[in-house]
């Protein structure tokens, strides 16, 4: 099994597709299925929770439904401890540093996000790829 760390922005896709074939659904289902195992952490768990909590959202989905998310992620996500401070500073996006101290800490396959500032980076120490991308390599791998 591969472990991987999920982005927010990935898994708030997930919960708001209307589409069963977007790869973030498709990443999403992989996790409840057991066949990825993802790493979290509570920085990440609560950025998720927060987005989804957000009034504007409630035409995509209920609160119910949000909280129904959150639970059915922390059911199947191996959460860690948050990584320690300071983070890496190497996105440009400071934000984005705690994935990947996350990553590093955790020492996963890779780190799945749509964030393209966090795509470009060059080196982090642990692969940064696209939900596509972690998709396709289940399908390689099946």
């Amino acid at each position: 099994m591969t472990g991987v760390v999920l982005d927010a922005n990935v898994l708030v896709s997930a919960a708001l597709a209307n589409d069963p074939a977007a790869p973030s659904v498709r990443a999403f289902d992989a996790l409840l299925d057991r066949r990825i195992a993802v790493v979290g952490c509570p920085a990440l768990v609560g950025e998720i929770a927060s987005v989804l909590g957000r009034e504007r959202l409630r035409r995509y989905l209920s609160i119910d439904e949000a909280r129904r998310f959150v639970a059915d992620l922390l059911g199947v996500m191996t959460l860690a401890a948050d990584p320690q401070r300071p983070y890496p500073a190497i996105c440009l996006d400071p934000d984005d540093d705690f994935l990947v101290a996350l990553a590093r800490a955790a020492i996963v396959d890779s780190l799945v996000t749509g964030d393209r500032d966090l795509l470009e980076v060059e080196d982090v120490g642990v692969p940064v790829i696209t939900p596509r991308r972690r998709v396709e390599r289940l399908a390689d791998a099946g």
